[in-house]
């Protein structure tokens, strides 16, 4: 059974890269870069941090061999393959990592805030779950999740085991209702005491601080939700407050309308019609995704798929950049 599904992946995977190839062929393809953050950390399990070495090589490559274009322009028209820069989330060293190097490079980018985050100091729970998992050492022996229904037991002596803790948690957390989060998370925090750096490693941006980025020529910016939740789990109302929410509260802050929205963890069971549906009545004019694919003229402008971007060298960017144009 195993073989035979392995062999299924494989013949879907290369169905997907012919009818992209053919794609590519009939239409010039636009593809969507998502970073989430540039800056030098020691712990990773998220796979969200590019190193500003690798950031600034990654950009140059891009700068001098692709047509780069804005998030929000019509894309309708280009002759020519386009490459578009995009963040998620609103950390703050997107501000003092991230921008300098685009500055410095001549390359625009858009970035998606989750609203409700600005000025309010907290965590994402990827973070902060991360963070206690992350010390230096002195944990238990052992974790122990209290819970009549996810309960379970994980050994934590070493960094390995606190990785597949974190993988484990992770698709839990991720499964799990708000409620859920607090409680679990709550227990992790007793668990590891004092062993975890300082939670301001994961901060996101000020009301200022976000001004200040918005303020400059090479940076568009974009809604990200107002809690970043999973839509497709929330009934319509609550899709709709945070959807259009976060226009609202982004556009008393910045004093400028907000066209442009991501969905939170944006894969395809994340979101659904009705995600989309209130988008297009919000007033957005385009929604990006975390699907793989390439954007063409006949791409729903509220499913726009984007290719996340990990902190590669400048040898492993290129080779998957490659495989994008097949």
């Amino acid at each position: 059974m195993t073989g035979a599904l392995g062999h299924a992946r494989l013949l879907c995977s290369r169905l997907r890269n012919i009818k992209s190839l053919i794609c590519n062929i009939i239409d010039c393809p636009v593809v969507v870069l998502c970073y989430h953050r540039v800056t030098s950390r020691l712990s990773d399990m998220n796979s969200v941090v590019v190193s500003p070495d690798n950031f600034r090589a990654q950009m140059d490559y891009v700068k001098r061999n692709f047509r780069i274009v804005r998030f929000e322009e019509n894309w309708e028209q280009l002759d020519t393959p386009a490459v578009v820069v995009t963040f998620d989330d609103g950390y703050a060293d997107n501000l003092t990592e991230a921008l300098p190097i685009l500055k410095e490079m001549g390359v625009p980018a858009t970035f998606f805030i989750t609203a409700g985050n600005i000025d309010a100091r907290n965590e994402f729970w990827w973070d902060a779950l991360e963070r206690m998992l992350s010390g230096l050492g002195g944990y238990p022996a052992r974790f122990s999740l209290q819970d009549s229904r996810h309960g379970r037991e994980w050994p934590t002596l070493t960094a390995e085991d606190r990785v597949a803790m974190f993988r484990d948690m992770h698709s839990l957390f991720m499964s799990g209702t708000k409620e859920q989060r607090v409680e679990w998370l709550r227990q992790v925090v007793g668990w590891a005491g004092g062993n975890c750096p300082e939670a301001h490693i994961n901060r996101l941006l000020t009301g200022d601080e976000l001004r200040t980025l918005a303020d400059n020529a090479e940076v568009t910016i974009g809604a990200h939700s107002v809690t970043h939740p999973r839509l497709s789990t929330l009934p319509e109302e609550e899709q709709r407050q945070e959807i259009v929410g976060s226009k609202t509260e982004l556009e008393k802050l910045l004093g400028r309308e907000i066209t442009l929205f991501a969905y939170p963890f944006g894969k395809r069971a994340d979101f659904d019609t009705t995600s989309a549906r209130i988008c297009n009545e919000a007033g957005y004019l385009k929604a990006a995704a975390a699907f793989q694919g390439e954007a063409h003229r006949w791409t729903d402008p509220y499913q726009i798929p984007r290719h996340f971007v990990y902190n590669w060298d400048l040898d492993r960017f290129i080779f998957k950049l490659k495989r994008l144009w097949v």
